[in-house]
């Protein structure tokens, strides 16, 4: 099992002046927490997400600036946060990615409406491999029942299925896609796995190696609701 690499800067101390900063209502303090002990911890978080994830559909945004958007974003979503949410650096990095897989989406889109796919597939090596293999016969754009409890499954349960960081990165990246199965007509198929590689920097072995993982866990789930009419999501 790969070891997990441990964090300088998301520290016990970064947990407990968020829950310092929810429970005051004195804008003073909160000023002083906030920018003693966790805006270190929100900037290095960001940062790596950032590098780790390559969002390279920027809009001509400099990578400075988007992630102080960010910054931002997750300062507005502080407030929200309560311990029962879990640990504070999961919670506020599923925030940032979500942010910026949102983003990504929205001027990918953009790209795509301005650039025939032949253009953007400048190295010819797109397949259709996630749908119309890894995934075929599944309704993996149909709403139902079965997607929603697999994606909430994997979610939950990510560090036990995946040892490493780079399977965890490329479950995310297609996760992403499941979640956003309703709008995924507006891509050209061909373009899915090059979208996931420009999402994480991974080629096509790993990202076809974790969707026929995803599948399994997918078709024995499918299993479990035909069954018997419901899905549990313990392990």
């Amino acid at each position: 099992m790969a070891r997990k690499r441990k964090n300088f800067y998301f520290t016990k101390d970064t947990e407990e002046a968020i829950l310092e900063y929810v429970a005051s209502t004195h804008q003073p303090t909160r000023n002083k927490i906030y920018r003693e002990r966790i805006d270190h911890a929100f900037f290095k978080l960001t940062q790596n997400i950032i590098n780790t994830f390559k969002f390279h559909y920027t809009d001509g945004v400099s990578i400075e600036d988007l992630q102080q958007e960010v910054i931002c974003f997750l300062l507005e979503k502080l407030d929200k946060y309560k311990q029962e949410n879990g640990a504070a650096f999961s919670y506020f990095g599923t925030i940032a990615k979500r942010y910026l897989i949102l983003k990504n989406n929205k001027n990918y889109k953009k790209l795509k409406n301005k650039e025939d796919i032949s253009v953007i597939d400048e190295d010819k090596n797109i397949t259709n491999d996630i749908v119309n293999n890894e995934f075929k016969n599944q309704p993996f754009f149909e709403e139902d029942y079965t997607i929603k409890h697999f994606i909430e499954y994997v979610e939950l349960h990510e560090s036990t299925i995946f040892d490493s960081e780079e399977d965890k990165k490329t479950s995310w990246a297609i996760i992403e896609l499941f979640k956003r199965r309703e709008n995924i007509e507006i891509f050209n198929k061909k373009a899915l796995l090059l979208y996931i590689r420009e999402m994480t920097g991974q080629e096509t072995p790993q990202i076809t190696k974790i969707s026929k993982k995803l599948k399994k866990i997918y078709n024995r789930l499918r299993n479990q609701y035909d069954e018997y009419g419901f899905i549990s999501l313990n392990f």
